[in-house]
C-alpha cells in the first residue's frame, strides 16, 4: 500500500505540474525517478515536520497541491497546532501520507505507535480522513482526491497488505460506506486492514448459520450518514472493529452517527484507552490486544449468540 500511493502520486504529478512532493527524513530512494525528472518540486527535508506543515501550507496558498509524506505519528501528534491553523483553519489543499497508521511500528516502542491519529485528525474542521484496506483501494483514493478542496490524511498500512477490496465496488467516492454482504440482523462496520479480518469472520459466522454482514468505510470523515442509515435499516446489533483507540476513531465516529437510531446493541472493538505497553511485531500487538482473527470470533460470537 505504501509503494502503491507513492507510484499514483508519481504517475499524476507527471501530468500536473501543481503536484508537489515533500518527504521528512525517509530512504534516500524514495520517488528517485521523479527527483531527477521534476527536482523543483521534489523536497526531502529532515525532522522538522512542524516546519514542513507550514512549508506545504504556504504553497498550498499559492496554488500548488503539496503531498507530505512521513510517519503517522509525528505528522500527527508532533504537527497539531500546525495542521490545525495552516490547514485546517486556511482549508488548504494539502494531502498528508502517513505511513504506519495503527501498530506498525510496534518494534519501536509505544512512540511510534499511531493509535489515536484518527481521533487527532477528526477534531480538525474541514479535514477529510480517509483509510484506504489495500493497495487497490489506495490507488482508487489519490486518483478522485486531487482535486478535492482541502485537506486530507491518508492513513497508510505498511504495505504487503492482503487485496480484499478488488470485487467489493469500481469506483471511490469519499463518504460513501461499503456493504459487504446481504446479511442485514449483525453488521460488522470497520475500516484499513482490519476489512480483511471482518471479511474472514463474517465466512467463519457463515459456515456456522449466523447472519453476519460487513460495512467497510474507507471514509473515517466525512461518512454519508444517509447511506450509511440505509444499509442499516434492519440492523440489531453493530459491531464496530478497528486498529486505534476507541477512543475518537471508527467506533465513536459511528456512535456520533447512530445516537438518533435505535438498535439493540452496538459494540465497539479497539485498543484501550492507554498507551499500548511492550514491544513486538504488529501481529503481537493486536494478539495483545484482543485484535487477531481468533480472538474476535470469540467476542463476537458473544454478542449475536
Amino acid at each position: 500500500m505504501r509503494k502503491r500511493i507513492i507510484e499514483e502520486f508519481y504517475q499524476l504529478a507527471k501530468r500536473n505540474n501543481k503536484m508537489i512532493f515533500i518527504g521528512s527524513d525517509l530512504g534516500p530512494n524514495i520517488l528517485k525517478k521523479f527527483s531527477e525528472e521534476f527536482p523543483s518540486r521534489f523536497f526531502m527535508e529532515g525532522a522538522a515536520e512542524q516546519n514542513i506543515i507550514s512549508l506545504a501550507s504556504g504553497m498550498a496558498q499559492e496554488g500548488l497541491i503539496p503531498y507530505v509524506n512521513t510517519i503517522a505519528t509525528f505528522l500527527t501528534r508532533r504537527c497539531y497546532e500546525q495542521i490545525c491553523i495552516d490547514l485546517g483553519l486556511l482549508k488548504t489543499k494539502v494531502r498528508l501520507i502517513a505511513n504506519g497508521g495503527g501498530m506498525v511500528y510496534a518494534p519501536l516502542g509505544p512512540t511510534h505507535l499511531a493509535t489515536d491519529d484518527i481521533a487527532l485528525m477528526r477534531s480538525v474542521p474541514n479535514m477529510t480522513i480517509l483509510v484506504p484496506a489495500d493497495e487497490i483501494e489506495v490507488a482508487k483514493m489519490i486518483k478522485n482526491t486531487v482535486s478535492h478542496p482541502g485537506p486530507i490524511y491518508f492513513r497508510i498500512a505498511k504495505g504487503g497488505d492482503p487485496v480484499v477490496t478488488k470485487n467489493i465496488y469500481k469506483k471511490f467516492e469519499i463518504g460513501k460506506p461499503y456493504k459487504i454482504g446481504k446479511e442485514k440482523k449483525n453488521i460488522i462496520i470497520t475500516t484499513g486492514i482490519m476489512l480483511d479480518t471482518a471479511m474472514k469472520i463474517r465466512q467463519h459466522f457463515k459456515k456456522l448459520n449466523y447472519e453476519l454482514g460487513v460495512i467497510h468505510c474507507p471514509t473515517i470523515k466525512p461518512i454519508n450518514s444517509s447511506s450509511l442509515f440505509n444499509l442499516l435499516s434492519k440492523t440489531s446489533n453493530i459491531i464496530t472493529i478497528e486498529e486505534h483507540s476507541v477512543i475518537g476513531g471508527l467506533g465513536s465516529t459511528i456512535n456520533d452517527l447512530i445516537t438518533r437510531k435505535k438498535f439493540k446493541k452496538v459494540e465497539n472493538i479497539g485498543i484501550p484507552d492507554e498507551f499500548p505497553k511492550g514491544y513486538g511485531r504488529q501481529h503481537n500487538m493486536m494478539t495483545k490486544y484482543n485484535l487477531d482473527l481468533k480472538s474476535l470470533i470469540k467476542k463476537i460470537k458473544k454478542i449475536i449468540s
